[in-house]
């Protein structure tokens, strides 16, 4: 009997309702069949399109939108961790943020999740050597985005930048698997030493509006920092800071605060 062959694009539960939601999207507005049909439709795979909307955007007089396509598809084929940190990254935006609706909505219209797979491509240049370019993409990420994240930074799967405005992420920064940060934060350091020198935030970590973490700390798993906080220590796991300096305020009353979003202090999972 004869084998029936899989695309692989039929395995890719992902891509398939991005794609679904892209024949959905234009038969409902007509007007911006070009832009999906560009972005989405003209694909075979999540990389490819990523590829596309990734370029398109950070393209410039410096460095046409081909370049930079052809640089992308470059590191896709050679580090498919990118492709699945991407749908981690689009799943985490979509159970996180009441806004989204769609999977199709983060690879089209939002700049945090964007301005991610961008830093990825950075950071697989920085991990190649090829530095000066990574360099660039930092650049371009940060005139396009308003976020500025060192290449040389290391970020899991799953990471949700909600509003996604005036973030900064330090060149030694570690964030683990399933964080999510809200707009105007800063993972800094705190003078001009020049080694390991910025915050190591673990899963599950929720980072308030305006919240400030400096220098080489710990901010522990599945624990929570209170909106306009700075951080100066460590955090214990499972924990709620909050104040200037922060202080420990409470348990962080869920067991994955990055996912309930639940920013309320004393809150408590129901």
């Amino acid at each position: 009997m004869a084998k029936t062959r899989t695309k692989l694009s039929e395995l890719d539960p992902v891509w398939t309702q991005i794609v679904q939601e892209a024949h959905q999207a234009v038969e409902a507005e007509p007007l911006l069949g070009g832009l999906i049909h560009a972005c989405i439709l003209h694909h075979s795979t999540l990389e490819d399109a990523l590829a596309y909307r990734v370029a398109q955007k950070l393209a410039s007089a410096d460095m046409s939108e081909q370049l930079l396509r052809e640089l992308i598809d470059e590191a896709y084929a050679d580090d498919p961790a990118l492709g699945q940190s991407a749908r981690a990254d689009i799943v985490a935006v979509y159970d996180r943020d009441p806004a989204c609706h769609r999977y199709i909505q983060p690879l089209l219209y939002f700049k945090g999740f964007q301005a991610i797979q961008a830093y990825r491509i950075a950071n697989w240049l920085w991990r190649n050597g090829r530095k000066d370019l990574a360099y660039f993409i930092q650049m371009r990420v940060s005139e396009q985005f308003t976020i500025d994240i060192h290449p040389a930074c290391k970020i899991g799967q799953g990471l949700f930048l909600d509003h996604a405005h005036a973030l900064v992420f330090g060149e030694t920064c570690v964030i683990g698997d399933n964080v999510s940060i809200l707009h105007s934060v800063t993972l800094g350091g705190t003078g001009k030493e020049d080694e390991d020198r910025h915050p190591k935030i673990e899963d599950g970590v929720l980072i308030g509006a305006g919240a400030k973490v400096l220098g080489n700390i710990k901010i522990g798993h599945c624990s929570r920092v209170a909106a306009g906080s700075v951080v100066l220590n460590d955090v214990p796991p499972c924990t709620t800071v909050a104040g200037v300096p922060a202080k420990v305020v409470g348990e962080a009353g869920c067991s994955q605060p990055s996912v309930s979003m639940n920013q309320l202090i004393g809150a408590r999972e129901k």
